[in-house]
């Protein structure tokens, strides 16, 4: 039997996908037998939960009148130096390329070769910051130095390589969904709360940005509310959330919309809906629409990034190009108006988020890959 490890990780400890990913991770890891080290500037918002062999390690800022900005990659390096040297990591697994694979690299070096690094790369870090003129070297270096390389989607292992002329094996291993805590579950008193029993629900959960394209969210269920007698639940925050907050105030459908703001229990907030709505411009995988699909929510989304290695179109939901706001809200209302098609589509998310990205096959995933870069020696 293969020995535990001791894995150090660092990440973002906010709402957005890499963070969650890179929390239930190293969770379901402390779970098998492993000790899990957090390294960031916070605590990981999903790390709510004691655990005796998870710890966390906060990145100490100091700050200095000549320095105009705060020097967080040399300072991440240096608590990951501090870490490695009095835990001894096997591990380094550095979620989001830019500053983490970095400073990894960079502590790496300090250390003399060890840990090994792993980084996985999840979709912003590449396909916006990592383009960024003054970025594009550095991502490019700290991803070639990685001992390890794994991206979420093969749509984002090829973007990679093709954006940066990268000569590096990239192993894809997708995000993962908690089946067993992901599931539908009895919700009526919070169905009651959104919608009269006769009425529709439809969701859409992300963080307000620009690639999301919320504003598309509330147009198509402003065509399907015309058609279908239903409401729109909007979870999540960020920049655009005022000006979308505005748009159904134009349009006149506040009384049909909810803004619930940032939430950290979706499950039963997932069991209410009817459909979920994603429209985004950029999706390297799309973790939302995945935890709706284990709770058994079929989703209507863009062709983009990972998405369609996600779901499948005509079996779990339905895909349509980014902005065609006439052909979503008709697969929507075809869907709620079809009670027989509605039945098969929730059983077939739910089927494909159990068979193909349950946490348990993916972190076995991930456990292979750090035995097998540990063994590489």
């Amino acid at each position: 039997m293969k020995r535990p490890l001791k894995i150090g990780i660092v990440c973002y400890p906010t709402y957005g996908g890499s963070g969650v990913v890179a929390t239930e991770l190293g969770k379901a890891l402390a779970g098998r037998g492993h000790q899990i080290h957090f390294i960031s500037y916070a605590l990981p918002m999903r790390l709510d939960s004691y655990e005796g062999n998870i710890f966390y390690h906060e990145v100490e800022m100091s700050s200095y009148p000549l320095f105009e900005f705060p020097l967080y990659t040399p300072a991440l390096a240096s608590k990951i130096v501090e870490v490695a040297q009095f835990e001894k990591l096997d591990i380094l697994h550095a979620h989001y390329a830019i500053p983490h694979a970095t400073s990894a690299y960079l502590a790496r070096e300090i250390l003399g070769g060890k840990p090994k690094v792993i980084t996985t790369l999840h979709g912003t870090d590449i396909t916006l910051v990592g383009l960024e003129p003054s970025f594009l070297s550095v991502m490019k270096f700290s991803i070639e130095r990685s001992d390890g390389v794994t991206a979420v989607s093969r749509f984002l292992k090829e973007k990679t390589l093709t954006n940066y002329g990268i000569d590096k094996d990239i192993r894809v291993i997708p995000n993962f969904v908690d089946t067993d805590k992901y599931r539908r579950v009895e919700c009526t008193q919070v169905r009651e709360r959104f919608a009269p029993p006769e009425e529709k629900i439809l969701i859409h959960v992300s963080n307000f940005r620009a690639v999301k394209r919320v504003a598309d969210v509330i147009r198509v269920f402003n065509e399907v509310q015309k058609k279908v007698p239903s409401h729109l639940i909007l979870a999540g925050d960020g920049p655009d959330r005022s000006a979308c907050e505005l748009l159904v105030r134009e349009l006149g459908i506040q009384d049909k919309v909810r803004f619930l703001g940032k939430q950290t229990e979706l499950v039963r907030i997932l069991s209410a809906a009817d459909l979920m709505l994603m429209p985004s411009q950029s999706e390297s995988f799309g973790l939302a629409a995945l935890e709706a699909m284990a709770c058994g929510v079929p989703v209507i989304s863009t062709s983009v990034g990972g998405l369609p290695e996600l779901q499948v179109h005509g079996q779990t939901g339905y895909i349509a190009e980014i902005g065609d706001i006439e052909r979503m809200a008709k697969y929507a209302v075809d869907l709620l108006t079809n009670d027989t098609r509605m039945a098969m589509f929730r059983q077939a998310c739910r089927a494909r988020a159990v068979d193909h990205f349950d946490v348990g096959k993916i972190v076995s995933m991930y456990e292979e890959y750090y035995w097998e870069s540990c063994s590489e020696t």
